[in-house]
């Protein structure tokens, strides 16, 4: 009250230098618009052009602006708020993030994307059955070499030694399957004729051929050449499938021995694309998955070996004509889980009751005893310390990996439905069991 008396108006504090600039500016900005309403006069304060000393106007005295300087049309005033000068023609407008056209074409991208990956995974499908069945051989065999290893080898002569082996079988597969198939074959289109004459004997058939010319009909078609030329078509077709499955098994050897050789370093390749912080935990899972992979395809193996073994001394005594080919079959057949053993052994029963009727009926009897004996006696002991699957489990993933994959499918659906379930006991129910 006493400095107001004193002075006649209030009395501020000084001014810092900032505020000081922000004064000079607001006053130069207000004079700016104050000269842009009223006009600038002459400096003698004449209004006219010809003044007494003939000194031309203040505005024309003022210097035009530069041509590289940025307009000033469409920017804010400084009472609007802060100038943009580096979006000369305003201000960006909201992102399309929400714009309906943008949000369909992003997802008929993406469904067009789908759809080609789903087409390019169905085009390769036998290529990719191939990779599949390659590694799991590989896994399989995987055990058998690390036991050669143990015995003071390299893991080179290893490999060597067991894929020799698995060669051998399949030289020994051919060798005792395909000369007998031929030569029964040849000789069934060769008698032909004369089945159909043994035929027209009977009491049966005889009066099922007076009524409607069976016999006659295809005698007429054994005879002519049409039969030649469609056996020609489908020996052509045979040939080819025959073609491709050596060119299916002769890949699948080559990518089993590559897959063999570098086993090791696939599995340490596939661990170190888990971050660190999880890596050793999966490690441990994906050993303890390979293992028992491995134990599967091996013990399957062995249980097939011991099979194929058994039914070619059995069959050899009988005195069943070719017995070894039917011995193989049984142990090929003997890898398909629930239906393999019963398709082999009606296969080989058949064969035994076109010999006599006794040998048939003793080759029913033997592998009715020899399933109970593998079931409860071989394979416990065998698949004890390697996989442990329920039987709903097995049955499942039986049932479902044949409907996805064929044979190949039914073989594999086990051990996946094995690393299922370890997967589920020992990462999804600790989980749940902390929520």
């Amino acid at each position: 009250m006493i400095f107001r008396s004193l002075s006649g108006r209030k009395r501020t504090r000084p001014r810092s230098p900032g505020q000081r600039r922000r004064v000079s500016e607001t006053g130069s900005s207000e004079r700016a618009d104050m000269s842009s309403v009223f006009p600038s006069f002459p400096a003698g304060g004449d209004t006219g052009s010809a003044s007494g000393d003939g000194a031309p106007p203040a505005a024309s005295l003022a210097e035009p602006p530069p041509h590289d300087a940025p307009s000033t049309a469409g920017r804010r005033r400084d009472g609007d708020g802060p100038q943009e000068p580096e979006n000369p023609f305003g201000r960006p407008g909201r992102p399309l993030r929400g714009n309906p056209f943008l949000f369909g074409l992003t997802a008929a991208l993406g469904v067009l994307t789908a759809w080609l990956l789903v087409q390019a995974i169905a085009t390769a499908g036998s290529a990719l059955v191939l990779i599949i069945v390659s590694l799991f051989l590989a896994i399989g065999l995987n055990p058998a070499i690390e036991w050669l290893q143990r015995r003071n080898l390299s893991r080179r002569l290893a490999i060597l030694i067991v894929f020799g082996g698995v060669i051998a079988f399949f030289v020994v597969f051919g060798l005792a399957v395909v000369p007998p198939l031929t030569e029964q074959t040849t000789g069934f289109v060769q008698h032909l004729p004369e089945y159909v004459q043994q035929l027209q004997n009977h009491p049966l058939i005889r009066s099922v051929d007076e009524r409607y010319q069976v016999l006659e009909k295809l005698q007429q078609y054994v005879t002519s050449g049409n039969l030649a030329s469609q056996m020609f078509g489908g020996l052509l077709g045979v040939a080819s499938v025959v073609i491709s499955a050596l060119f299916s098994g002769l890949t699948v050897l080559v990518l089993t021995l590559y897959f063999l050789g570098s086993l090791n370093s696939i599995k340490e390749t596939g661990y170190r694309l888990v971050p660190r912080s999880r890596r050793t935990r999966v490690r441990l899972l994906g050993d303890e998955i390979i293992k028992q992979i491995g134990g599967y395809v091996a013990g399957n193996l062995i249980i097939s070996l011991i099979a194929g073994v058994v039914t070619y001394i059995f069959l050899s005594v009988m005195g069943v004509p070719y017995a070894l080919p039917l011995a193989i079959f049984v142990a090929v057949t003997d890898l398909i889980p629930m239906v393999g053993a019963v398709l082999g052994a009606a296969v080989a029963s058949g064969v035994g009751f076109l010999t006599s009727v006794q040998a048939g009926i003793a080759c029913v009897i033997f592998f009715v005893i020899y399933q109970q004996i593998e079931n409860y006696l071989i394979s416990p002991p065998v698949f004890k310390s390697s996989v442990a699957v329920p039987p709903v489990a097995t049955i499942i993933g039986a049932l479902l990996g044949g409907a996805l994959l064929g044979i190949v499918g039914a073989l594999l659906g086990i051990p996946l439905a094995a690393a299922v379930l370890l997967l589920v006991r020992e990462v999804v129910f600790p989980r749940q069991e902390r929520l």
